[in-house]
């Protein structure tokens, strides 16, 4: 990619925003809606199994037309918030989402409706197995769904609450501007860019730049306080009218793993925390300073963090994954040539990074904010793991195309871990390897120790929320405590990180999603250990879990690779491969 061709073609899906081509697709969508309808209301406890696979069928028929116009939208508001044209749109195809999501959501609640016998016997019809999967994991849900009419109240008032608030948030965010002093001169910086600076090599840098990047939050403060106890709000009397007994119940129903499996997952987590503090000494030490602030987590450990321009960044990148599988470095590569990724930071864009899979029939796209760093670095090849995910599930037919939450990071995860072993294996610097070690062991803390502290600071702030309106002096009192039971007394936290929740998208856009990278993760060790004790061998059973998609369970998922996470210990396992981590760069230190 020419550095002219570090924006997305999103041309590969409509040729502009007011094509004609979008424009009948958008045009087409409720009258496709209405005659489905039309065709199935409060029919389909009376079909013969032959119809409605037929119907199921259909209904996934317009899934599929509908994905790719609505995510054409999401990624151009993505790469360009504060355009109006991109504004207009997204404002436009959520709307018309709602819109359709009511018309359409009697079928799954029909469905869900069938009795238990009726279903059974549908389950034997010839090519509804591709199905089964899909209809027990919405079967699931039935004692927690309301009547159609109360369902469709709920759709709409989304438009003006959740989603409203969400968008509120992302165009809040997007838009900000920061000015600080850098090697003498006041410059400006977006988010990502200020962000990157915790990879400095000057500690009062690191601290004026997270400082800045949270006070400029903290200067929002009513905004994100009134979007955050809204969501809150929205949620719990979601909850109570839906019957269940925890805000994190209807996503751990969704993930297909008891509330009891998730508690013990992060309960093993908890109990681990010690590794962390003991880095965060190790490093301290490397670094020459008494004791670390929470800006220095990522301080780099030579002189000097190396930068790494983005072709030298994509050449790593393809190359680790195509030492692994040749055609897994040809999928990656293809994201590059065919300029399906976002690459630089920029006002207006949104910050982080994402991998969005529309369909099994269009080709994934990477949304990345590359500033050089050896974090940025890890990141190309978390999002590409996520993009080569997607185009192997595109085996599957898009009701079974994502796979479910707790898999969602696995390729992602693996792919940074062939990324490290591939970097440490060609290199003999031993300030180096030092350097690669220290990245993947905060790699590890941040995805699986940090995750952990969220979701728990996420189950405070929903339970509390419950009592009444939280001002944002409680909110960070809730933040500070989760952190500081991860840090202890290894790690200061600076006046500035009190804003530290008002950033993370994940809290806004899904909930309780963060515990399903501590999953990932421990799920990648166990994974990428088994690789290395049995090499080529472990090859074809990896990739029949990427390309399963969603069409198992977790469990089952794993299974294919060989691996079965319903062991007492599978947990530990990975905290014990973290000791070893550790344990090495203690040796090289």
């Amino acid at each position: 990619m020419h550095q002219t061709d570090l924006t997305w073609n999103t041309a590969l899906l409509y040729p502009a925003p007011d094509s004609s081509e979008l424009e009948a697709e958008l045009n087409s969508f409720e009258q496709l809606a209405a005659d489905f309808r039309n065709r199935y209301f409060e029919k389909i406890a009376a079909l013969d199994d032959t119809t409605l696979l037929s119907a199921l069928v259909e209904y996934e028929n317009i899934q599929v037309r509908m994905s790719k116009p609505f995510c054409y939208a999401h990624l151009l508001f993505a790469a360009d918030s504060g355009n109006e044209i991109c504004r207009a749109l997204s404002q436009r195809c959520s709307e018309l989402g709602s819109r359709l999501s009511q018309e359409l959501l009697f079928f799954e609640l029909e469905l869900m409706g069938l009795d238990d016998s009726r279903f059974e016997s549908f389950c034997h019809t010839p090519g509804a197995a591709n199905y089964l999967h899909y209809l027990r994991g919405i079967r699931k849900f039935r004692p927690h769904t309301l009547k159609e009419n109360e369902e469709r109240l709920l759709t709409r008032k989304d438009l003006t609450g959740v989603r409203a608030f969400t968008k509120l948030f992302d165009e809040l965010s997007a838009s900000f501007c920061y000015k600080m002093e850098l090697d003498g001169q006041e410059k400006e910086f977006t988010g990502e860019e200020l962000l990157s600076l915790l990879h400095h090599n000057s500690a009062d840098v690191r601290f004026r730049a997270l400082t800045t990047f949270l006070e400029k939050h903290g200067e929002h403060g009513i905004v994100y306080n009134a979007v955050f106890n809204n969501m809150a709000l929205d949620h719990a009397q979601e909850m109570e009218l839906r019957s269940f007994t925890s805000p994190i119940q209807p996503t751990n129903i969704g993930n297909e793993i008891p509330d009891e499996a998730v508690e013990h997952l992060m309960s093993v987590t908890e109990a681990n925390y010690g590794l962390a503090r003991e880095y965060f000494l190790l490093k301290a030490k490397m670094l020459g300073v008494g004791k670390l602030r929470n800006c220095d987590i990522y301080a780099p450990v030579a002189q000097t963090e190396r930068v790494y321009d983005f072709e030298e960044a994509r050449k790593l990148v393809v190359d680790s994954y195509g030492d692994y599988d040749p055609d897994f470095g040809k999928i990656v590569d293809a994201f590059f040539s065919d300029r399906r990724v976002d690459v630089l930071p920029r006002t207006g864009k949104s910050g982080g990074a994402f991998a969005m899979g529309i369909s099994p029939q269009e080709p994934p796209y990477l949304l990345l904010n590359h500033t050089g760093t050896l974090r940025d670095l890890a990141t190309i090849a978390h999002e590409a793991g996520h993009g080569l995910h997607f185009v192997l599930s595109q085996k599957q037919t898009l009701l079974n195309y994502h796979a479910p939450l707790p898999l969602a990071e696995t390729a992602s995860v693996f792919g940074e871990m062939l990324l490290t072993r591939r970097m440490l294996e060609g290199e003999t610097d031993p300030l180096v390897r030092k350097s690669l070690l220290c990245a993947k062991i905060e790699d590890i803390i941040a995805t699986t120790f940090r995750q952990t502290v969220l979701t728990r600071f996420e189950q405070r702030l929903h339970d509390e929320r419950r009592s009444g309106l939280l001002s944002n002096d409680r909110i960070a009192d809730i933040w500070l405590e989760e952190n500081g039971k991860l840090f202890g007394d290894s790690v200061d936290m600076i006046p500035a990180y009190r804003w530290g929740w008002s950033y993370i998208s994940h809290f806004i856009h899904s909930r309780f999603y963060c515990y399903s990278y501590t999953f990932a993760e421990l799920l990648v060790l166990a994974l990428f250990q088994k690789y290395r004790e049995e090499g080529d061998q472990f090859k074809p059973g990896y990739r029949d879990l990427l390309e399963s998609g969603g069409a198992l369970s977790p469990a089952d998922t794993a299974r294919l690779a060989g691996i079965n996470i319903n062991e007492s210990d599978f947990w530990q396992k990975g905290y014990d491969f973290l000791g070893g981590l550790i344990a090495e760069l203690k040796q090289i230190a």
